[in-house]
């Protein structure tokens, strides 16, 4: 089965993504800071890559999506967001914010498995 990075400082929303993509099979790695995101993505290689946009600093999700497609990670990155909820502001596809697909925070279990297997299929 497809592996799965999840990177996010929330330990609730590790946990909580976890158990929706282990109950549908999914092998699940994660990190909770974009350093550690960084080496498992370089090290294990995953099929996809879910990426929380505000960690330590409120763009560290932006940065380490850009820092992957510097260094040819072409893996595809789905995004978790609540900023375009508090700010207004809809993030789209651009060479700033280099990622796939966008999700607001929180999600449903059914939003999540879809969006998943929609960029699963993509590669």
């Amino acid at each position: 089965m497809a592996l799965i990075a999840i990177i996010d400082d929330d330990p609730d929303i590790i946990e909580a993504s976890k158990l929706v993509l282990k109950s549908h099979g999914f092998d699940i790695i994660t990190a909770s800071n974009p350093d550690d995101g960084y080496k498992i993505v370089m090290e294990k290689n995953p099929d996809l890559i879910i990426l929380d946009v505000m960690m330590d600093e409120p763009d560290d999700g932006f940065f380490l999506a850009q820092k992957f497609r510097k260094n040819n990670v072409k893996t595809p990155i789905l995004m978790y967001t609540s900023v375009s909820k508090t700010t207004g502001y809809d993030f789209g596809q651009s060479d700033m914010v280099p990622v796939d697909d966008f999700v607001e925070k929180p999600i449903s279990p059914e939003e999540l498995i879809e969006k998943v297997n929609k960029l699963l299929n993509k590669n």
